[in-house]
């Protein structure tokens, strides 16, 4: 039996025994019910499985449990909910900036990760970000302009 990985989701403290080699993936969409981030590739390659850890955007499919013993994850289910939505949960919304919406929680968390160390990105920036996460419905010129719009709502008094 191996040791229990105790760790933060969403501000909740767990512990799970799962096996300490599992992908996060695998524990958050299973052990956790957290399915708002999708499995895609399974390499590393595409952002569609990408989390916080630590503030720093990582791909869940190939991070090992062990990993992030006592560190602090944030899946999409963690930026907002229904009656508090993250500024760019709104933004994505007003923008109809996903269109089959598999990827966009990855892109989600890029576009957090990025508005917290850059509050007023230019489309540069923003497409540098987003480069690692790959869309296949064409939606990157509302993706974009969903990120800049949540970029003015948090400095207008959003949090993020």
């Amino acid at each position: 039996m191996s040791e229990p990985v105790q760790f933060t989701c969403n501000g909740k403290e767990r512990t799970l025994s799962a096996d300490p080699d599992t992908p996060l993936i695998h524990v958050l969409r299973h052990e956790l019910g957290l399915t708002g981030t999708h499995l895609g590739c399974a390499l590393n390659q595409c952002g569609a499985c990408n989390v916080l850890i630590d503030g720093h955007v990582i791909a869940s499919c190939d991070t090992p449990l062990w990993s992030v013993a006592g560190k602090e994850v944030i899946t999409i289910e963690g930026l907002g909910d229904r009656d508090n939505p993250h500024p760019l949960q709104s933004a994505f919304i007003e923008e109809q900036a996903a269109q089959c919406g598999y990827c966009i929680s990855g892109i989600m968390i890029s576009a957090a990760a990025l508005l917290k160390s850059n509050p007023d990105p230019d489309d540069r920036e923003i497409r540098a970000a987003l480069d690692d996460n790959l869309c296949r419905c064409g939606a990157h010129l509302r993706i974009v302009r969903a990120i800049k719009k949540a970029a003015r709502l948090q400095a207008a008094g959003g949090a993020v």
